[in-house]
Parts: structure tokens; sequence; C-alpha cells
């Protein structure tokens, strides 16, 4: 019982982080149009963040595994309300640059709360309760936008100082309601294990460990594919079906509300029914082939219909992809490894979008996608083959060296 209240209390924090969060995002280009930026600048205003948390994750999962989880949950969102604080009250662009590299490089917050999951649930249940949390993530993120929108007609400023008023009682709740969920005991383990700095060595280390490098390739994959699809989504339905931002906002809802319900619902009923293995592996093969159809969308319907297939199979696959990932170590470890992975998936938010305009620009407003569906297509290939028929997640499996 005490811990469905935990699970529940972490599932308000995350909600209500994202909706914070959620209230910027389509402000960012009227941020630099106020201050005389270019609007080309909107997607270095959005890489910056990333930048920052690429940097961080890392470090702020580990220092979770030898400090506790509610420590590092208070800096996190702490951090996040000096920046919102920050970027209410900017009078200039650099300012605003500022204040979105201090949200990124305090924006550990997703990790810890995967971290503290890990804590608080076994093996059997940990789907279900990443689940949950990829649900409130996906919930904020669908009201936030709407809500700061809304509130924008009163100024830019406006939602700034609302969502740091979010975060302001996100802190408060985390103080008095949420428990540490780290053992006295597992804070020593970490701490005597020998400190390890990101680098592409140590990522490299990483990929070629028993199971964890497949999880963690299937992952940057994975999160690279849907992020090119996400940063061309706007641009993608605009140029092939002329659609206007209200169109846009609400077919980009539907593909979050899909989530949502996936992950807070549909996994932990899937993973009691089938091995988690191939289900993800099958997941994962049909969102290569829903984004493949997708990429040649020709009518609202027709995308609407593709992007269903596609919006389940993701929900499905990022849960059981962290599932996965933390399953592959021991615990002591989990909060530093999901922080690689996050860091990682940081960096590909400020790849992929490049990568995606290029081609957009080059080829047409077809390739992202179908390149996205290439990976995704690859991710599942190496699920089926490496933890379905091979195996390589059993202690007594096979080694996977060779994935790397």
């Amino acid at each position: 019982m005490k811990k469905k209240a935990s699970l529940l209390m972490l599932f308000s924090v995350v909600f209500m982080d994202m909706i914070g969060f959620g209230f910027i995002i389509p402000l960012i280009p009227d941020y630099i149009t106020r201050f005389g930026g270019a609007p080309a600048l909107a997607g270095l205003l959005a890489a910056v963040y990333a930048l920052g948390q690429f940097f961080a994750a890392p470090i702020v999962g580990r220092l979770s595994d030898k400090y506790g989880r509610k420590p590092l949950l208070l800096f996190s969102i702490g951090g996040t309300f000096l920046s919102l604080l920050l970027l209410g009250f900017s009078r200039s662009l650099i300012l605003v640059f500022i204040a979105r590299l201090l949200d990124g490089l305090t924006g550990g917050n997703i990790t810890v709360a995967q971290s503290y999951i890990v804590d608080i649930t076994d093996e059997k249940n940990r789907a279900r309760g990443l689940g949950l949390i990829g649900m409130a993530f996906g919930l904020g993120f669908i009201l936030g936008p709407l809500f700061g929108g809304l509130l924008s007609v009163y100024g830019l400023a406006v939602p700034a100082f609302v969502a740091a008023g979010i975060a302001f009682l996100n802190l408060l709740l985390i103080t008095f309601q949420l428990p540490e969920s780290l053992t006295q005991e597992r804070k020593d383990q970490a701490l005597l294990r020998p400190r390890k700095v990101l680098s592409f060595k140590v990522l490299m280390t990483v990929l070629r460990r028993q199971g964890t490098g497949t999880v963690l390739l299937m992952t940057l994959l994975y999160s690279f594919a849907f992020i090119l699809f996400e940063s061309m989504f706007a641009i993608f339905v605009a140029d092939r079906l002329g659609l206007d931002s209200k169109s846009r906002g609400f077919l980009l809802a539907y593909v979050g509300l899909l989530v949502a319900l996936v992950q807070g619902g549909l996994v932990g009923v899937l993973v009691k029914k089938f091995d988690e293995r191939k289900l993800t592996a099958l997941a994962v093969l049909i969102a290569a082939l829903a984004m493949l159809f997708y990429s040649f969308s020709n009518s609202v319907v027709y995308l609407m219909i593709m992007l269903f297939p596609l919006s389940i199979a993701s929900g499905i696959t990022s849960t059981l992809l962290r599932t996965l990932l933390t399953k592959s170590v021991p615990h002591e470890e989990a909060g530093g490894t999901l922080g690689l992975s996050s860091s990682a998936e940081s960096l590909n938010r400020v790849l992929a979008p490049m990568v995606g305009s290029f081609l957009f620009a080059v080829l047409g407003s077809w390739s992202p996608g179908v390149l996205a569906s290439i990976l995704l297509a690859l991710t599942g290939y190496i699920a089926w083959k490496k933890l379905v028929q091979e195996d390589c997640l059993a202690k007594d499996g096979p080694m996977c060296e060779d994935v790397a």
C-alpha cells in the first residue's frame, strides 16, 4: 500500500513537471521573434535545452544512485523553477538562451523518476510502474502546450511565471509528501563502486556489456527514429496536407493521448500475457511498417489511420525498452544507466532535427519518415535476433559484444 501511494505521488510529480515544461514548447518561436532573432534560431533554442540534458542527465542519475532519489529530484525541479523565473523576466535573447540551458542542465528529473520506479517495484511489476510514469509524461505534455497557448494571450511572461508556480508546488510536494525510495544499504553499495565519467569510451564499454549493450543500442536507434518523426511532424503535415497550427495541435494531442493510454494501462496487461522481449520486437516492427506508410500520407483520414498503430507501438516500445534496460544491470547501477541512456537520447534531440531538415530540403517531405522506418526496422531485427533468438539478457545466455 505504501509503495502504491509513492507511485501515485511520483505520478503527480512527473505530471506537474511536464505540464510546466509543455507551457513553454509552443512559445519558443515567439521568444525568438520578440527579441528580433532569426526564425532559424528557434531550432537552436530547442537544441540548447537538449545539450544541457546531454551533459547533466547521466551525472544526475549516478548521483541519485549514491545520495538518494529525493535530493536529486529537488535539485532538478529547483533548477526548473529558477530557469522559468529567469525566462519570465528575460529582456534579451541571451537571457532566454541561458534560461533554457539552465533548465536542461538541471533536467534529470525523468531519469531520477524512472530510477525511483526501479526502487519500489520488482521485475514483475516494473513495466507497469514505468508505464504509469510514461502516462504522466504524455498527459502533461498534452495539456501543457494547450494551456501555455491559452495563457500566452496575456503576454509571453505569463506562461513562464505560471509554470514556475507549478514547479514551486512540485518542490513542496516532493519535500513533504514523497518518501525516499533508496535504502541506506544501496546508497553504501553505490558509494563503493568506482565512479565513471561520461565519455565515448564509457558508452562503448556499456554497449559491449552482455544484454545491456543490446538494449541500449536499440534504445538509441529507436529514440533517433522517433525524434526524427516528432521534430519533422509539423512541417510534414503542413507541406503534404496544408494543415494549420490548430489542426497540427489536434493531431499531436491525438498521438500523445494514445501513447499515454497505452503506457498507463495496456502495457501492464500485455506483459502479463506475453514475453517482454517478443513483445518489444513485434511492437517496434509494427512501428517500422506504420512509419513507412505514414511517410506517404495524402489525406487526413489516411494520416490518422497510420498514426494509430504508430502511436500504440511507440507507447509499448518506449516503456519496454526502459524496463529491459533496468533489468540488464545491477540495481545500484540503474540510475546511472538510465542517465547514460537519457544523455544519449538528448544528443539525438540535437542531431535528429538537423538530419531531418537536411533530408526534407534535399529529398522531400517523405524522406525523414522513410529513414525513421529503416532505423525502426533495424531495431526490430536486433530485438528479434539478440533478445528473442539468442536470449542474451538471460544470466546464462550468450554474450552480445558483437552488437556494438
